[in-house]
């Protein structure tokens, strides 16, 4: 018998289920990395081992995945603290004003458009007016008096002679008068923040009759 081929020939790894690592996603971490050492020196030529600086650097590059590893860990636990910190600070701002960074009414060929005004005390009288984009006062509404907070309003599209306008984007603001006679004014796209919910861990604000995304609001600002 040749004793030199003998251990030299390929080694068999036994096929014990043990020995056989589950990895289906195909993604090696340090622990895999761990075990691929281990058994590259468990099954390593007697007559030819490996080299020691090999082994030394294999070793430092275990090391520095190790590293790696808790720093993205880190990363990742940070991440979630300062979205946690950032949602508590939005709901902080309950109870403050906040202007929509669209604050227009759309006006199509047919329809009636609705929107709400906030009034931030009572009033004794009001003027509604609906601005074109041009400045333009296109249409004025007298309105009684009306208690503080948020006001439903519907407009016809109509003009004050009646004519319907143009489709487009119209503004309303309404100048008030209070009971002892301070004047005031008020428009559409500015209400206070009653309320703070999550969808999909996105914050939505309660802004009149209804919850607007963070990303449409343009300004949060003092009571």
């Amino acid at each position: 018998m040749d004793v030199t081929n003998t251990l030299n020939a390929p080694k068999t790894v036994p096929a014990n289920k043990n020995d056989i690592v589950q990895n289906p996603d195909a993604i090696l971490g340090k622990d895999d990395f761990l075990k691929l050492l281990l058994i590259e020196l468990q099954y390593q030529d007697p007559t030819d081992p490996m080299d020691s600086d090999k082994i030394l650097t294999q070793t430092s590059e275990l090391a520095s995945l190790e590293a790696a590893d808790n720093t993205n860990k880190t990363l990742d636990k940070l991440t979630s603290t300062l979205t946690q910190t950032s949602s508590l600070s939005i709901v902080s701002a309950i109870g403050k004003m906040a202007s929509l960074k669209e604050d227009t009414i759309l006006l199509d060929e047919t329809d009636t458009p609705s929107f709400d005004i906030y009034l931030p005390e009572n009033i004794a009288s009001g003027s509604l007016q609906i601005i074109d984009v041009q400045g333009n006062v296109v249409r004025t509404v007298t309105v009684d008096s009306m208690p503080a907070g948020t006001h439903g309003f519907t407009w016809d599209g109509t003009d004050g002679s009646g004519n319907r306008l143009n489709p487009g984007s119209y503004r309303a603001v309404m100048e008030y008068t209070t009971a002892d006679g301070k004047h005031g004014t008020s428009r559409v796209g500015a209400y206070p923040i009653e309320a703070v919910r999550f969808d999909k861990g996105e914050p939505e604000l309660k802004m009149g009759n209804r919850y607007i995304p963070l990303d449409k609001i343009g300004e949060i600002y003092g009571a």
